[in-house]
């Protein structure tokens, strides 16, 4: 498995590639890490691209958990993207479709937080 992280809209929306199967271990690990530099970075806005994923466990939905919740405490946001149908499965099954945001491809990922971010400009 490998993780590619690249940032979109000048640096201010952090984006993580994954590629393989997600089971634990090193790959698992890797995302983590990831994870944790874009927190460090001050990174308030991360989309995770899942469309190269073939298989996730248990460990990997933890780790996407634990993003979610890293970013929620830091009045971030994470975004799936690019879930294929198995995964979607397990996701509707295990009721995650009602934590993440979960969108069909990067773009509209990129687009919803471009979205979020006008609207909140015009409540404030």
């Amino acid at each position: 498995m490998a993780i590619k992280t690249t940032t979109a809209q000048g640096g201010t929306i952090g984006i993580i590639e994954v590629k393989g199967s997600l089971v634990g271990g090193e790959e698992t690990d890797e995302l983590r890490v990831a994870v944790t530099d874009f927190i460090e970075q001050g990174n308030k806005k991360l989309v995770i691209d899942l469309s190269k994923v073939t298989y996730l466990n248990s460990t990997a939905i933890g780790v996407l958990v634990s993003a979610h919740t890293t970013y929620s405490r830091n009045k971030g946001a994470v975004k799936l993207c690019g879930i294929n149908k198995n995964i979607n499965n397990i996701f509707v099954i295990t009721k995650l479709t009602m934590v993440f945001d979960v969108c069909e491809t990067r773009e509209d990922a990129l687009k919803a937080f471009t979205e979020e971010s006008l609207t909140n400009q015009k409540v404030n």
